[in-house]
């Protein structure tokens, strides 16, 4: 695999992000057991529900401008359009920064129903604030890290979220030996992202300087105005297919929390956090890939492409596949000696999620690979449906079965929607193939 060129650099590309993104996972795990051995089963619940909560408000109102960049940038850049990929820079920034006003805003707005409903104690209503203000930290950061993904800068991204996972440890491990308490973790928490967030947009600005002159950021959009209707509807599609996944997939906990209570959020949470042992080599693959993609499909190679996609699948499959024999015989000693036995109902849990990311690891590139194809609608589309069916489980089956059926739901979800995304791949591949 590695005599292929492209598959080479993603895997050097990725693994300037799974070098430190092991050593982040190390790091999170750390944090995590420290907070859960803290605050108990509720309180670690609680604390995931805050953080997710924010995520997910900040993302349904942002427009994965990241995507953006990489697709435009990215294509300007190779048909050396210098002006036109600065100006397209200079358009995701601003319409970033001002989505996060409106998401930190509306975070300000619904803290009392998310304390009441979610966490189930009204007085945390000020906790959610206070961790929301991660959001305004990170004004341009989508635009930032695409940037930095489309020039190959991926060692910066990898070092800066090392860091900011390191200074997150250390903040949370002085709470843990001053037995503090909730709030004392949410700082802990938002300093650490904070310092992340920041960094990557200082150097994004500098890479943005050095690529196009220090007055970059004053060129003007007209260049833009014939692709406006093509900007919006990419942005768009990316938002509705991503907002949907929220809703569906990336908001486990706060289904669980609603109808269930903190308690088997904190179960649940436990077995997501343990899943990320089997996506960690994984997930940085996507960052890697979806730049490279970009290019072949911008410059018609799709035999280069379709061998990219096999070879990652190969690669990815692999190793979902050992880590998961490893943790569904290890899973329960393994939750027992970190977390406590408390913790032990986390393992059902565990084992159902685990065969749904066998597939969507296995299957990575699928919304990349449809990025890349120019088809950001497809997987929206695709998303939408599967959410309505979703939603119509969660309501009937969550309330009564709790967070085992989440896991069971959420398992589903992959399957059926890889298979789905993975077959228009390869029905577009050809039809690419024969229109060149």
């Amino acid at each position: 695999m590695l005599k292929n060129p492209l598959f080479r650099r993603v895997v050097t590309n990725s693994g300037y992000l799974f070098s430190t993104t092991g050593v982040s996972a190390a790091l999170g795990m750390l944090q995590g057991i420290l907070v859960a051995r803290l605050l108990g089963v509720e309180g670690y619940g609680i604390v995931g529900v805050i953080t997710l909560f924010t995520g997910v408000v900040n993302n349904l109102v942002s427009f994965r401008m990241g995507e953006v960049v990489i697709k435009y940038v990215g294509e300007y850049t190779e048909a050396g359009e210098e002006q036109r990929a600065a100006a397209l820079f200079k358009l995701s920034a601003l319409v970033e920064m001002g989505a996060s006003v409106v998401a930190f805003a509306l975070l300000v707005l619904l803290a009392p129903l998310a304390a009441q409903y979610l966490a189930k104690d009204p007085s945390l209503a000020n906790m959610f604030i206070v961790y929301g203000l991660v959001v305004l930290a990170n004004l341009i950061a989508e635009s930032s890290t695409g940037l930095l993904q489309i020039f190959d800068r991926f060692r910066p991204i990898a070092i800066l979220g090392l860091v900011g996972n390191m200074a997150t440890l250390v903040l949370v491990a002085i709470v843990y030996l001053l037995e503090g308490g909730l709030l004392g973790i949410l700082l802990a928490y938002l300093t650490g992202k904070t310092v992340g967030a920041v960094g990557l947009s200082l150097i994004a600005l500098g890479e943005s300087g050095r690529r196009w002159g220090r007055n970059w950021w004053r060129l003007s959009l007209d260049p833009l105005k014939p692709q406006l209707p093509q900007l919006t509807r990419f942005a768009v599609s990316t938002n509705i297919s991503a907002s949907v996944s929220l809703i569906t997939k990336d908001s486990e906990l706060l289904w669980v929390s609603l109808f269930r209570g903190p308690v088997e959020t904190g179960f649940y949470r436990l077995a997501l956090t343990l899943t990320n042992l089997v996506q960690m080599p994984v997930s940085p693959l996507p960052q890697a890939t979806y730049p490279e993609l970009s290019r072949q499909a911008a410059r018609g190679e799709w035999s280069a492409m379709r061998h990219l996609l096999r070879q990652g699948s190969f690669l990815a499959g692999g190793y979902t596949l050992a880590a998961t024999i490893c943790l569904i015989i290890f899973g329960k000693p393994l939750i027992a000696w970190l977390y406590s036995p408390e913790f032990l109902p986390a393992y059902p849990a565990l084992v159902i999620l685990l065969l749904g990311y066998l597939v969507a690891n296995t299957f990575y590139w699928r919304r990349s690979a449809l990025l890349a194809l120019g088809r950001a609608d497809y997987p929206a589309k695709v998303n939408l449906i599967l959410a309505a069916i979703k939603m119509v489980g969660i309501l009937l089956l969550v309330p009564r079965y709790g967070y085992l059926a989440c896991a069971a739901l959420l398992a589903g979800f992959y399957w059926i929607g890889s298979f789905i995304t993975v077959w228009k791949v390869y029905t577009l591949l050809p039809r690419e193939s024969q229109a060149a």
